[in-house]
């Protein structure tokens, strides 16, 4: 299976987004697809053994869209000088249009050669002139609105297409009695109604697309975050190029006052880097050859160059933006409702349109009431509102989320996390920094501690396990050369082995002994190392343990104050850690947490996960996403504490680059913002199409009240505004 990202040209509104989707999910060799009306874009997944590219491409096409080819990155469709100016222009038009057609209502004072009784013939012709300008300003939209209905994908569109189509064309025929001379006919002139329906969308448009900018700009700052050019060493000699000329091993250049082009690995030089963009490491870091450099970070000083490892869309941080753009296409079960209302919401108001229309021509028996009614209830149908209720709230969240360094990858995370009444902590690299360093040393054997260590740093360092870093640590501060290792081997939840000079080692916790059926006369020892608050690595050659390693660990800063506040809002913490009952309980109790489960090894993590799931608690799980794997998959949300770079393989559903535990507290209380937003936003969108198609009907006529086409445009835009406007209040949560 694979997947895709294809921009899409021609949505305006849910109906479009919606159609398009379901279209493309009919098609044979799509297993899912997910249109996002607000990014403009689809995300397919397909077997590329039946579909490629092109194919997916002409099913857009057919669906009456356009793809504008692979998404590769967030565009900014901000408005030009050009749509200002046209707006500008078509508000003097529309303001004298309404002044020439309506002037003599409100006793303004009328321009004399196009004054409706004395000049008739110039008053028509300026009000179809000026109409017919607005007519070919909003073309796209009737254009639109047409292809969607041959298509049999109705949308916004086609609603205010046939509605300005309609009272265009009657007024032409009432024109045309006029030229025959009936001057009655003059008062059934409805040009302005076509005219200002199309300004009043086009106005929308434009605030609509400047709020849509908006909601992105978190998401964007991301993507401006790498800088756009950079410089390579090539036989010695120094060449600018941008990023996309960058290949995999260039040797890259990077002075005091840049940003790192692309990931990769020092080779010369030192410097102190900013990379809190990602890590949210305040203080600058030092690095030097063999360290790690991330695309974007800051050179604050010295003079580097380095090794492209990870170009373009393998860079860390373009994994951060697709992580983020595939989060927001996803679908949120709340959003559902209004998916299925929005499928059926276009045919079913054309059904009422047609109805009013025939209602009024068999009562009335007066075709301009009827024609009235029947455009009034077309335009001020607002599916646009009830399509970007839930949308726009996500991509506003995510991008909020994005920028404070929560990287979620589906959308339902941000309706589901409020629902969490249990956190379970990993503790090792989760609720401590996982910096482990080696602090005792108890020496069981007739080697000197320097032999010992070089034994266990050297196996250590085929370990990606957060303690075999005090071992490399301890390695490199001792000047310790390291010694060949072959079979290495890693026996998940007890430890690792491996051969050196032809001897078995093992390294790991008491559990490992017990594995290998190893007796321990060692106890008291260990119980002394664990009273003092460290994990205890035993160090076994040939089945007879050499040394009782201590390492120590460092609680984060903020994690008790993080465990204070989940239980403040009665949400219970569990620690759930492979490391032995002294420890766990030492560093429970120092951080408030009641509830610990020590020694158990990732699959049992699993079990526990699934016990307390059967006891129907919301879990969510954090952990350091190596050995929690299972555990952080199995929970209801997985929330993985890193520094981001290996954010692609991860198993979680959420990711903390900034190694963050408070971002917990910030995800959770997101979530109830933006689900309360989302309600909200539903509510207004289907108050106001309960309220205003009513009305626009007619049914309180009896008392006086009734709405023309142009003040049923108006409503449609303001509804929309507001749904806008509601949203953009995500962007206050502090």
């Amino acid at each position: 299976m694979q997947k895709i990202i294809l921009s899409i040209d021609g949505m305006t509104c849910s109906a479009c987004s919606n159609g398009l989707e379901k279209y493309l999910n009919k098609q044979n060799g799509i297993y899912n697809a997910s249109v996002n009306l607000v990014m403009a874009n689809a995300t397919i997944d397909y077997d590329e053994k039946i579909l490629d590219v092109s194919k997916i491409e002409n099913f857009v096409k057919k669906a009456g869209f356009k793809s504008l080819g692979e998404f590769k990155e967030i565009k900014f469709e901000k408005q030009d000088s050009n749509n200002k100016i046209k707006l500008i222009i078509f508000t003097f038009l529309a303001l004298l249009l309404m002044y020439i057609s309506m002037g003599h209502m409100l006793n303004l004072p009328s321009i004399p050669f196009l004054d409706h009784n004395k000049n008739v013939y110039p008053y028509m012709l300026s009000l179809f002139i000026i109409t017919i300008a607005f007519l070919i300003y909003g073309f796209d939209i009737i254009k639109n609105g047409y292809k969607n209905l041959i298509h049999k994908t109705p949308n916004m569109d086609t609603l205010v297409s046939i509605g300005v189509i309609t009272s265009f064309l009657y007024s032409i025929y009432n024109m045309y009695l006029v030229f025959k001379g009936n001057q009655n006919a003059i008062m059934n002139l409805y040009f302005e109604s076509s005219a200002i329906v199309i300004y009043f969308v086009k106005l929308g448009r434009y605030i609509d697309g400047i709020s849509k900018d908006k909601t992105k700009e978190a998401i964007g700052k991301l993507v401006t975050i790498t800088p756009s050019k950079a410089v390579i060493k090539k036989n010695g000699e120094y060449q600018e190029v941008t990023l996309d000329e960058i290949k995999k091993n260039d040797i890259v250049v990077c002075k005091a006052g840049e940003k790192i082009a692309v990931d990769g690995e020092i080779i010369e030089g030192s410097a102190h880097f900013d990379d809190s963009f990602i890590t949210g490491e305040s203080k600058p870091v030092n690095k030097n050859i063999g360290s790690k450099v991330l695309a974007g970070s800051l050179n604050y000083d010295g003079y580097v160059e380095y090794k492209a490892e990870k170009i373009g869309k393998e860079s860390t941080i373009s994994e951060i933006v697709r992580l983020v753009i595939e989060a927001s296409n996803t679908k949120a079960p709340i959003s559902k409702i209004a998916d299925k209302v929005s499928g059926i919401f276009v045919p079913i108001v054309i059904i009422i349109a047609l109805i009013t229309l025939i209602f009024y021509l068999i009562i009335t028996k007066d075709i301009t009431e009827s024609l009235t009614s029947f455009v009034s209830v077309l335009v001020i149908a607002c599916p646009c509102s009830l399509g970007l209720a839930t949308p726009l709230a996500i991509v506003v969240s995510e991008g909020l989320c994005a920028s404070r360094g929560i990287l979620i990858k589906k959308s339902e995370i941000l309706e589901n996390a409020c629902k969490v009444d249990t956190v379970v902590f990993d503790k090792t690299g989760t609720l401590t920094y996982g910096k482990l360093k080696i602090s005792k040393i108890i020496n069981c054997s007739n080697l000197e501690n320097k032999q010992i260590m070089q034994l266990a740093s050297s196996l250590e360092q085929k370990s990606n396990h957060p303690i075999s870093n005090a071992f490399k640590d301890y390695m490199n501060e001792h000047k310790i050369t390291p010694l060949e290792v072959t079979n290495f081997e890693n026996i998940a939840g007890y430890g690792i082995r491996g051969k050196i000079n032809n001897e078995d080692i093992i390294l790991g916790s008491s559990k490992i002994l017990n594995h290998y059926h190893i007796k321990n006369a060692h106890l008291k020892e260990e119980q002394t190392l664990a009273q003092q608050g460290n994990s205890i690595i035993y160090i076994v050659k040939d089945k007879n343990i050499l040394a009782l390693i201590g390492v120590s660990d460092i609680v984060r800063h903020n994690a008790q104050e993080v465990i204070k506040q989940l239980q403040k809002n009665n949400i219970s913490t569990v620690m759930l850690t492979g490391d032995n009952k002294e420890i766990a309980a030492k560093i429970a109790k120092k951080l408030g947490i009641t509830q610990v489960i020590s020694n158990v090894v990732p699959s049992e993590k699993a079990n526990v996960i699934q016990k307390l799931k059967s006891d129907n608690k919301y879990i969510m799980m954090c952990g350091d996403g190596i050995n929690d794997s299972p555990a952080l998959s199995l929970s209801d949300i997985g929330v993985s504490v890193q520094s981001g770079t290996d954010i692609a393989m991860d198993s979680s559903d959420v990711i903390l680059t900034k190694n963050d535990l408070g971002s917990i507290i910030q995800l959770i209380n997101i979530s109830k913002k933006t689900l309360k937003i989302i309600k909200e936003n539903l509510f207004w969108a289907f108050f106001y199409n309960i309220i205003m198609i009513p009305i626009a009907i007619g049914i309180l006529k009896p008392i006086g009240i009734s709405i023309t086409p142009m003040i049923a445009s108006l409503a449609m835009t303001f509804s929309s505004i507001t749904v806008i406007l509601n949203t953009l209040r995500l962007k206050k949560i502090k």
